[in-house]
């Protein structure tokens, strides 16, 4: 299961964008703007690429622009107060491990396969453990060691 270059690059770029601010208080407006050309540098992405998402990113309200000389871009809130789902939703980056359209008429003529349910439910531990971890979390790197070990069904397996 993957993630689209979408949903990487966005958390990519708000996390560098986050690295560069100081402070944490609620709302980040007193921060200098960081431009998007500062940023595709730092994390070797493509600008046009930068400037569709930062679009999402704005009308999602998770950063605030500033035009002019100095421009750039801010996060709207705190880092802590960014889950990384939101990141990646406000990208339109679906989190499904289906093959399956939400809507569509099923997996296989017209109706559900037999692993669709064990595939949509991964697809739900992804987004939960997204909205875990805030783009603070990620800078500070305090990511690794969340995931909870599944119950006593995966032990009776390992035995």
């Amino acid at each position: 299961m993957r993630l689209s270059t979408r949903g990487r690059y966005a958390v990519m770029a708000m996390a560098e964008l986050a690295a560069r601010q100081r402070g944490g208080g609620i709302a980040c407006t007193s921060e200098t703007p960081v431009s998007l050309a500062d940023i595709a540098a730092a994390q070797q992405l493509s600008l046009a690429y930068l400037e569709q998402l930062f679009g999402r990113l704005r009308r999602a309200e998770l950063v605030a622009s500033a035009r002019g000389p100095g421009g750039g871009y801010r996060l709207a809130r705190a880092p802590q107060l960014i889950a990384v789902a939101e990141i990646v939703e406000a990208v339109d980056e679906p989190i499904h491990a289906t093959r399956c359209e939400e809507g569509g008429p099923g997996c296989l003529d017209g109706s559900k396969c037999l692993t669709h349910d064990l595939w949509a439910e991964l697809s739900e531990q992804i987004r939960l453990f997204l909205l875990g971890v805030t783009l603070a979390d990620v800078v500070a790197k305090d990511v690794r060691g969340r995931a909870v070990a599944p119950g006593p069904v995966a032990a009776r397996a390992a035995e």
